[in-house]
Formats: C-alpha cells, sequence, structure tokens
C-alpha cells in the first residue's frame, strides 16, 4: 500500500466534492493519505478527514465575470502566504513521506511534488483544454488562450492525467485518459423524479434575476441568495447539500452557472439545464458549448427573460434527448488510478 499525498483546489465545491470519492476509494484499498486544501475546499473536507489547509488562488467577481486585473492584484498580495504554505507542505513531505502525489487542479500539492522528486498524478476536468481536443466558437479564443496558459502554469510534470469529460474527447498525448465524471455516491443512489418547479442555483445573488423570474408563470426553487424565504412563485432555500439534491431529483429542470459538477449530476439525473457560464471562465464556457451543441439544454451568454423563456418553452425537446445521455459510475477511473499508483508509487 501507498503513503499519498493528495491535493485539492478549494475554489467552488466541485473539486472537493469528487476528491472525497476519490479519497474513500483509496482509504478502502488500505493506502495512506494526507490532504491539502483551501477554501470551500478544505470546509467541506474537513467534515470527513483531517485536512491541512494551505493558502489558495481566489478569483474576484462581479456581474458573473471574473475580473482579471483585480484578481492578479488580490493573488499578488498573497505570495508571502503562498510561499508559507508551500514551505508547509514541503515540510509535511519531509515528515510523511509520501510515494506518491495527486492533485486536483491544486498548485501548492504540484509545486512540491517537482521540488520533491514525486510523481504527480492529476485528476481535474481542466486539463480537457489542454491535453484533448475541444470544439468551441471562436468568438471565446481569447478566453481559451488564457485558460490554456493558466493550466499548464499551475499543473505540470504529470506522469498521467486522469481527465474528467462529459464526452470522449480525443487526447492529445498518451498519458492523459479521459473518464465520465465522478460522481458521489449520494448521487448514484437517488432517484430521478420530474416536479413542477425549476431549480436556480447561483454564486452571486442577483435582483435582476429575481425581477425576471417573478414576470414568469412558473414555480422557482432558488439557492445562492442566502435566505429561506417565499416570494409569490419563488422559493429561496439557504445552502444545504441535503435539500439540494433533493431538489434536484425532484425539478424539472435546471438554472444555474456552468460548473462542470453540478451539470455532470444534473444530466445523471436527466434534467435540461440553462447553463449560464461566468463570464472569462473558459471551462465554464466549454461546458455550456457542449450543453446547447447536444441537446440537453441552451447555453446563454446573457440570463435574461428572453433566454429563460426560450429555455423553459423547449423543455420536452430537451428531455428527450437527455435520454440518451450515457450514466456511468466511478468504477473505470478508478481501476486505472489503483493502476497507477502500483506503477509509480515508490
Amino acid at each position: 500500500m501507498a503513503k499519498i499525498l493528495y491535493g485539492v483546489a478549494g475554489e467552488g465545491s466541485g473539486h472537493s466534492s469528487r476528491a472525497k470519492e476519490v479519497i474513500n476509494h483509496l482509504l478502502a484499498k488500505g493506502h495512506e493519505i494526507k490532504i491539502v486544501s483551501y477554501d470551500r475546499g478544505y470546509k467541506n473536507l474537513k467534515q470527513y478527514f483531517p485536512v491541512e489547509e494551505i493558502f489558495g488562488l481566489s478569483f474576484d467577481y462581479k456581474n458573473n465575470k471574473v475580473r482579471v486585473l483585480p484578481t492578479i492584484v488580490k493573488n499578488a498580495f498573497q505570495l508571502p502566504a503562498a510561499k508559507k504554505s508551500l514551505d508547509k507542505v514541503l515540510r509535511l513531505i519531509k515528515e510523511f513521506k509520501p510515494q506518491i502525489v495527486i492533485s486536483d487542479f491544486e498548485p501548492l500539492s504540484c509545486l512540491a511534488a517537482n521540488l520533491s522528486g514525486l510523481p504527480l498524478i492529476s485528476i481535474d476536468n481542466q486539463h480537457r483544454l489542454t491535453n484533448a481536443k475541444i470544439e468551441y466558437p471562436k468568438k471565446y479564443e481569447k478566453d481559451a488562450v488564457l485558460a490554456k496558459a493558466v493550466t499548464r502554469l499551475l499543473i505540470f510534470n504529470t506522469k498521467a492525467c486522469l481527465v474528467i469529460s462529459f464526452d470522449k474527447a480525443k487526447t492529445l498525448n498518451k498519458k492523459t485518459f479521459i473518464f465520465p465524471p465522478i460522481l458521489r455516491g449520494e448521487v448514484l443512489e437517488t432517484k430521478s423524479r420530474r416536479g413542477d418547479y425549476i431549480l436556480v442555483y447561483v454564486t452571486t445573488p442577483s435582483k435582476k434575476l429575481i425581477e425576471i423570474l417573478e414576470k414568469i408563470n412558473k414555480k422557482f426553487v432558488c439557492y445562492g441568495f442566502d435566505k429561506n424565504e417565499v416570494l409569490g412563485n419563488i422559493k429561496f432555500k439557504k445552502a444545504s447539500q441535503k435539500d439540494f439534491l433533493r431538489d434536484l431529483a425532484g425539478c424539472e429542470a435546471v438554472i444555474a452557472n456552468a460548473g462542470f459538477t453540478l451539470i455532470s449530476e444534473a444530466l445523471f439525473l436527466r434534467k435540461p439545464y440553462l447553463a449560464w457560464p461566468v463570464a472569462g471562465q473558459f471551462e465554464q464556457i466549454l461546458n455550456a458549448c457542449f450543453i446547447d451543441k447536444a441537446g440537453y439544454g441552451l447555453h446563454a451568454d446573457e440570463l435574461n427573460e428572453e433566454n429563460i423563456k426560450k429555455f423553459l418553452s423547449n423543455l420536452k425537446e430537451y428531455q428527450q434527448k437527455i435520454k440518451y445521455y450515457k450514466k456511468e459510475d466511478n468504477r473505470k477511473l478508478f481501476a486505472k488510478l489503483d493502476q497507477l499508483i502500483r506503477q509509480y508509487a515508490r
């Protein structure tokens, strides 16, 4: 059995959600694991495992858009904290003596692995951008170039990349392997049913969105506004993993940002999706493009009344297409990861 250092990105909850499943699998195999993470990843994972908190990159958002310059400035001022966390990870490596490092798009564990001469395996969806053939409208070319550069900068010199993707994209090298999305055990065990409401999830509360939803003759259950309240046809609910999964399983469709994990769970549960990507986040743009091209929903750069009504008017068409989305569990990826650990753990 191997000693493994596992770095998990903390931006959002998607990385920690899938890392939890991978870690449980590795522990069941008898491996010894030390975890490092930050922000929401740290908060989520520490409920289940011992986790070391480290510095992590953060993004500056306004009006559903990444503000590039403020993001750069904010993180530049945090360089001393990043150096302190890197030293912490290097000390952990010296004391724990891992044989291999796994990173879910967490850069300090990647850098520490390279500085320590340890083999590195990445498990994420971001490497679709650099290690697989992807298609997207040319108007997003600048976003694509920036996203690819950031991906190469943050995670490098890997022995293997386990890339999770909605579709079986063609890989561009022999060290990259494509797998279906990693799903939480709770999702795999959940039965889908079709209710009479639309589930709405936003990362940034929007007064304008509420005004739009009030005009539409439909029930909406909304998360992301940090309140429990009923306002006409809109029911607001505070964050709760249990309640959210129940509402996801029972909704008619989903309106949300284009995060990889939520789309993965919605597709598994056969829910049409209006994908509203964060402007400037190319990975979300790519997810939204997939939804639109596959006929599983609508890609909307702007969440306005026209786009929402267009999405709702085509639900039957989306529901028909989504019936053919191939449901898969996590076993194929786990089998490949087991093989790589046997191959590279020293």
